[in-house]
């Protein structure tokens, strides 16, 4: 077995795969700061985006790059074949510490979200999981279509 095989089983909530839209966050704004992109287009986080933020969100020190007042919130959503009908949800950091050693491969994306101005943007995305495939979660026999 490999060195990366074995850090992966032995600690699977280490983040992989890492991928920071930096480089696109900084074009967006600059986009709009030299007048070729409307602030309405930047910030356009819908009332649900914004009040899942606000209710499952964590606060950041980093400033809203827009309004330049705001601390901005961070809200990972997970994705994934074995999360089933659960794929898309928000999670908790706690959440995905436990998920991580539940599940083989999830994809996380960070969005970071201003409750001042609406500016919103993936700020991240990663896979978290042991690496050993499972089945995927059943829908709840409760469960409303």
């Amino acid at each position: 077995m490999s060195t990366a095989t074995e850090n992966l089983i032995e600690n699977p909530s280490i983040p992989r795969e890492v991928i920071n839209y930096a480089l696109q966050r900084r074009s967006s704004v600059q986009a709009w700061k030299s007048g070729r992109v409307l602030k309405t287009d930047l910030c356009d986080a819908d009332t649900y985006l914004r009040k899942a933020a606000l209710f499952h969100g964590v606060t950041t020190n980093r400033i809203c790059p827009v309004c330049e007042i705001v601390n901005l919130i961070e809200i990972s959503y997970v994705f994934g074949k074995e999360l089933g009908p659960f794929s898309g949800r928000i999670k908790a950091p706690h959440e995905l510490l436990r998920m991580s050693k539940e599940h083989g491969q999830i994809k996380v994306f960070v969005v970071e979200v201003c409750q001042g101005c609406s500016w919103n943007h993936v700020y991240s995305s990663y896979v978290l999981g042991d690496g050993r495939s499972r089945r995927p979660l059943k829908k709840p026999a409760d469960w409303l279509d």
